[in-house]
């Protein structure tokens, strides 16, 4: 068992301590009994099955756009997920074949086959991939859904896993390929060898062939370090070798060491803790910075190249060299490199563009690719052998497109549009911008009928996160509008504080001790809606998931008048014990810490379990969350469900007993999900 701090022990006195043993047969009891209650009431209404038949056809729609990848064989590789293949298969074809509309796949490996052949619940989590041609991967598959993961290595080409290859037992490992036969691996060596939030910190060298303990250590962070634990990750060229091997320490949520792995030891690199290495671009070290470099001239949001053959001889003497500020409204979502250029995905009050860079002689110039207009614009893909560049684009409204780009031409074609999931003819989106409790102008978009009557009496379904610098950005609302617009309801999205949309320093205005700042700009949109006139505190729905469920929980507990639905999908709740459940700890960058005074008191005023009380005018919420769950505890919502019991409320609760924090292993229970989370809604908002 993992050793905590003292001042992070459990509570002694807290009733419902024992809904913290993650499977302990009291907690599992609890579990199947609230099930056994609250199905039943949504199930049972008669348009459940139809909703869910409609999500389900949504997620296992053959006509999806596949999210292809490059490959460095040249092919491309997607996974897929249908009514066939709940679980997926990894498959792959040719450019040219894709570019048909219907292309030749070759199946790599059908996990559902997998999973029946092993008579275990595997859930795909990702493939680690031996570049330049990508043949030799790592396959992380979870038992149900969790983030510890089983690794083993695969061979792309001949379909089989390698005999006596890499494999690494159930656990929440941090690795990456050094060449051929050599791993860095971060893992719990030994038993308990993890931090206080149960992640890896000793990053040691695996040899093909050689026993897990016969791996040789090569940088080992502390017990107490914050964050998901020490990482390595590899910088490489274009060609696929090996240019740096570095260490990622973070000592908290957000503030991390980077170390770079040498022959004689490591060296940690001289940027700043708050800062992100983006990758590799011929010869430059990109990084982002998300606080303040005073000492070289740099800016919370700025985009950075650095030497990498300067860092290696001599860092401290190494400046650093701007290759772009956004401006205030301005923010960088997503940075990727292709063969020959650096690729950023950059927001302008919330909508993207993509802008291409190429490093020479006089520096950095750029180009802006000629893009659709007040959309989504994310990089599924970039080549390593030439410029091309896989874009998804979107919109609330308009099905996504998928385009196949040249990052140093310009020139753009279209490989796929999704075919419209809603009838979206009679839907009309906006923004609009509320004002928080302490002036600041908060923006929100809008999806409502062209027709809309502004008399408060509009079902409203409003979203948001507000946290760890995550941005909610446009994306084509196909579940939404099937089961909600359709309907006659009106969709919010929310762009409070704490997430990324204006970059750091948005979400930076909503850390630790400035925390009611996000829910302050939360209700200012709320109380917008209903002051427009859209919708009213009896038609007003709110949902939001992870830290976006500790969003509703506070919501619930400070302004319960504003809202008649609240769906809090595996949620943070207990704020003041959060940091002995699950991965809590790992959040303190975040949030705070409890067991620091001035700390604690911020986190009383909002904690949401602390704060649940008699007499107040709590709607009846619906609370989620998932048995495999291991980054955000079960333990948050079983707790929330027994207190609101406990005081008399009603209450909806759901646990799936797979899922993960995704609260679905598959694509059946995300349909299932899905169409519990909307009948509660026409429930409460539309009967």
């Amino acid at each position: 068992m993992t050793a905590f701090p003292a001042a992070a022990l459990p509570d002694s006195n807290d009733p419902y301590v024992y809904m913290e043993e993650i499977e302990g047969p009291r907690a599992m009891a609890f579990a199947v009994a609230e099930n056994a209650r609250s199905l039943p009431q949504l199930q049972n209404d008669p348009r459940y099955a139809g909703l869910y038949d409609q999500a389900l056809a949504i997620a296992t729609a053959k006509d999806r756009i596949t999210a292809v990848g490059f490959a460095g064989d040249g092919t491309l590789r997607n996974f897929w997920q249908d009514a066939e293949h709940v679980r997926g298969i990894l498959r792959s074809t040719t450019l040219e074949s894709y570019r048909t509309g219907k292309p030749q796949w070759r199946t790599i490996l059908d996990i559902d086959a997998l999973a029946k052949a092993e008579g275990k619940n595997w859930v795909w989590k990702e493939a680690d991939c031996l570049a330049p041609d990508d043949r030799f991967c790592l396959l992380s598959l979870s038992d149900g859904g969790k983030d510890a993961v089983e690794v083993r290595e695969f061979d792309i080409q001949t379909g089989q896993f390698v005999k006596g290859g890499f494999a690494l037992p159930e656990g929440k490992h941090r690795f990456t390929w050094v060449d051929a036969d050599t791993l860095a691996v971060a893992t719990e060596w030994t038993k308990g060898e993890v931090t206080t939030s149960g992640y890896p910190y000793v990053i040691k060298l695996l040899k093909r062939g050689q026993a897990l303990a016969d791996a040789v250590e090569v940088f080992r962070g502390k017990a107490d370090d914050g964050g998901y634990g020490v990482s390595p990750f590899a910088l490489r060229d274009a060609d696929g070798k090996l240019q740096a091997l570095i260490a990622h320490r973070p000592l908290d949520t957000f503030n991390a060491e980077h170390h770079l792995i040498g022959p004689a030891g490591a060296t940690r690199l001289p940027i700043p803790l708050r800062s992100s290495i983006q990758g590799l671009i011929d010869g430059q070290m990109i990084l982002t910075l998300e606080e303040d470099w005073t000492a070289r001239d740099g800016k919370s949001g700025d985009l950075l190249a650095m030497d990498l053959a300067g860092l290696k001889t001599d860092a401290a003497t190494v400046k650093p060299v701007l290759v772009l500020r956004p401006t205030a409204s301005q923010a960088v979502e997503q940075v990727a490199t292709t063969r020959n250029r650096l690729i950023v995905a950059l927001y302008d009050n919330v909508k993207g563009g993509v802008v291409s860079f190429q490093h020479g002689p006089r520096g950095w110039t750029s180009t802006k690719l000629d893009l659709p207009q007040d959309v989504s614009v994310g990089v599924a893909s970039a080549s390593d052998r030439d410029d091309r560049l896989i874009l998804q684009i979107s919109g609330f409204l308009t099905p996504s497109t998928q385009v196949l780009a040249d990052a140093a031409s310009g020139a753009t074609e279209t490989l796929r549009t999704l075919p419209a999931r809603f009838d979206a003819s009679k839907e009309v989106v906006e923004q609009h911008w509320a004002v928080s409790k302490d002036g600041t102008k908060v923006p929100y978009f809008l999806v409502r009928p062209k027709d809309l009557k502004f008399d408060g009496a509009a079902p409203t379904l409003l979203y948001a996160y507000g946290g760890f610098q995550v941005s909610l950005t446009p994306a084509y609302a196909a579940t939404v509008g099937k089961l909600w617009l359709e309907r006659g309801g009106v969709y919010a999205i929310a762009n409070i504080r704490g997430g990324g949309e204006f970059g750091p320093r948005w979400h930076e205005a909503g850390l630790k001790l400035n925390r009611q700042r996000v829910y302050d700009d939360f209700f200012a949109v709320s109380q917008d809606l209903i002051a427009r006139k859209i919708t009213s505190p009896n038609k007003l729905g709110i949902m939001g998931g992870s830290n976006g469920g500790l969003l509703m929980g506070v919501a619930l507990t400070q302004r319960p008048e504003l809202y008649k639905a609240v769906v809090i999908q595996v949620p943070l709740f207990d704020m003041i014990g959060y940091t002995h459940i699950g991965a809590g700890a790992s959040w303190v960058g975040e949030y705070g810490d409890p067991a620091i005074p001035a700390e604690r008191a911020v986190i009383d005023t909002y904690s949401p379990y602390q704060n649940l009380a008699k007499g107040q005018p709590y709607p009846r919420v619906f609370l989620e969350t998932s048995t495999k769950d291991d980054r955000v505890h079960p333990a948050h919502a079983r707790k929330a469900a027994a207190r609101l019991k406990e005081l008399g409320y009603d209450y909806l609760y759901y646990e799936n007993i797979d899922g993960g924090h995704a609260a679905a292993a598959n694509l059946n229970e995300t349909a299932k999900r899905q169409a519990l989370e909307y009948t509660y809604l026409i429930q409460q908002l539309m009967d």
